[in-house]
């Protein structure tokens, strides 16, 4: 169109595929032709540009379309977007996904919700939040090698006592603090406030000993680790949610192996041969976790659907797309839900997995300033080291502060 340079940058590019896309959904957005000239006079002036509120709410929301992972996506257009771009101390974004919390758990009829911080700008990093999600639950490495908790966070809860975190009541449900990383300041834990946190405990239509397990979890899913990537501008502190699909609890955070693990306790508990893997003694530990965590919800009036009934709609959302004349991504192995796979109609076909933005993207975080070469940031102190194997702890004090590339960072965790 002859509006950008014969050698235009990268981000120019991006900038230019995006804004078409987007005066292409809204013609009533004014002068493609006049943006295109302004976004380039900024971007020559300042090495970036920014969006306007109209462009940041289509993009996010744009994003969650092309999030090939996700099924939830029929409602892409209901996303509220929450615009805190001008935000990027740690403490006021830790207050900020507080109120996110707040508003998205809405009294349990969960609202999907996006909240934008501060992008990355030349020479200025935007603020990163280090947890997964907004709501985790600590995992704390016991003397006989076990985990008490979600194993999962094991890392980050030591990074979390590492900077001071006393750790919660002990139990397996401990909310972790948010770890959040802002230019110019150390790094910080902030204390998620119980009025935040919407919590489900868990118990069976039918089995009464079911209650007696003591497990809940988190109303809200909120995503927190990713970046959002518009036109071009990163935003690294995007947290974003929608509300859980049941198999997502009861299925992988609360049955895989490797998190709470709870088949065999919940087959135990069911009476089931587990000396025998022909009885299928998972498989129906399974559905019964996957029965409780569905009952649960809806007797406490949380929004949660099934796998089921969230595969039809997404079929639905991607025939509107193709008839929209768009390319619906979609992963087949995280569309595919956990259990029941073949019983489900995503089964039955395959997907186009394009990589297309904007886009929530997970990247490891970039060094900090002064960071050691393997990515791991030096603590202020050794406070936590006593929380650590006696081994992990002896080289903790031994290389602390002596060199940036110290084996006792690999080894204790005292940092991610």
């Amino acid at each position: 169109m002859g509006l950008f340079r014969s050698r235009p940058t990268e981000l120019e590019r991006a900038a230019a595929e995006f804004l078409r896309g987007f005066h292409a959904e809204n013609p009533s957005a004014g002068s493609l032709a006049a943006r295109l000239r302004r976004v380039r006079t900024e971007i020559h002036r300042t090495g970036t540009y920014r969006h306007t509120e109209a462009e940041l709410a289509f993009g996010a929301r744009v994003a969650w379309r092309n999030s090939s992972r996700c099924i939830g996506r029929l409602y892409w257009r209901s996303l509220r977007v929450r615009d805190r771009r001008d935000v990027r101390a740690a403490r006021t974004v830790a207050s900020e996904c507080f109120e996110h919390l707040k508003e998205a758990t809405a009294g349990g009829r969960i609202r999907p919700i996006v909240t934008v911080f501060a992008p990355d700008r030349p020479g200025e990093p935007g603020p990163r939040i280090r947890n997964d999600q907004l709501i985790r639950y600590a995992g704390y490495h016991r003397h006989d090698l076990t985990v008490m908790g979600d194993p999962q966070n094991v890392a980050l809860t030591r990074t979390a006592r590492a900077l001071g975190w006393k750790g919660g009541r002990g139990t397996p449900f401990d909310v972790l603090p948010l770890v959040i990383e802002a230019p110019g300041e150390p790094i910080g834990f902030f204390d998620v406030p119980p009025e935040a946190v919407l919590e489900v405990g868990l118990t069976h239509p039918e089995f009464g000993w079911f209650a007696g397990l003591g497990l809940r979890w988190h109303a809200v899913p909120a995503v927190s680790d990713m970046e959002l990537e518009i036109g071009g501008i990163t935003y690294p502190a995007a947290p974003f949610n929608g509300w859980y699909m049941g198999t997502e609890i009861g299925a992988r955070d609360l049955g895989d192996e490797s998190r709470y693990d709870l088949l065999p306790e919940v087959a135990g508990r069911l009476g089931l041969d587990t000396s025998d893997e022909t009885t299928l003694w998972r498989d129906r530990a399974l559905v019964e976790l996957n029965v409780a965590v569905l009952h649960s919800f809806r007797e406490a009036g949380v929004t949660i659907t099934d796998h089921h009934t969230e595969s039809r709609r997404f079929l639905a959302h991607l025939a509107k797309e193709e008839a929209a004349g768009r390319t619906c991504p979609a992963d087949w192995s995280w569309i595919v839900p956990p259990i029941s796979g073949s019983a489900t109609p995503v089964f039955h076909r395959l997907y186009d997995d394009s990589d297309l933005r904007p886009n929530y993207v997970r990247r490891p975080a970039p060094p900090r300033a002064g960071a050691c070469p393997a990515r791991r940031h030096r603590p202020a102190s050794l406070a936590g080291v006593e929380h650590l194997p006696g081994p992990a702890a002896f080289l903790a004090r031994i290389f602390w502060g002596i060199c940036r590339m110290c084996l006792a960072c690999a080894m204790c965790s005292l940092c991610v």
